[in-house]
């Protein structure tokens, strides 16, 4: 059964995740500086892991629909450890895709209630793009 609580290793989850992208966007940043590509890899996955649970994870990770994204992720996380940082963040990228495609219409939704934000998503041209994506799959 899922907990929605906020119990302490969630907090430490999602702190570790937040690190994670951040540490992930400084490695871009400072032109796919190694080091710091693969520190936020596994801040980002330790912190998924600490705040979903490791069984959840497991199950979310080990699904058949997102098996291609948790192998593109993988092998995008062993090219950046070698020390082929832009293909392994491309492959990273195309694996965080498809493994989280399912949560972009929730995404959307989310968006469409901050109050700068929601006005931008209120334009016909963007609501008629996300109408046409909401609730579909990213093709694979």
């Amino acid at each position: 059964m899922v907990s929605f609580e906020m119990n302490d290793r969630k907090k430490i989850g999602m702190g570790l995740t937040g690190f994670g992208i951040f540490f992930s966007f400084l490695g871009i940043i400072f032109f796919f500086d190694m080091g710091l590509l693969a520190m936020g890899n596994i801040l980002f996955f330790s912190g998924v892991t600490l705040t979903i649970g490791l069984k959840s994870s497991m199950q979310f990770f080990m699904k058949r629909q997102n098996i291609k994204g948790t192998i593109s992720f993988g092998v995008g996380f062993f090219f950046v450890v070698i020390g082929w940082p832009i293909l392994g963040m491309i492959l990273e990228a195309y694996g965080f895709i498809v493994l989280f495609s399912g949560f972009w219409p929730t995404l959307a939704v989310f968006l469409q209630k901050i109050p700068v934000l929601g006005w931008l998503f209120q334009q016909p041209y963007v609501r008629s793009f996300l109408d046409r994506y909401r609730g579909r799959r990213v093709p694979v």
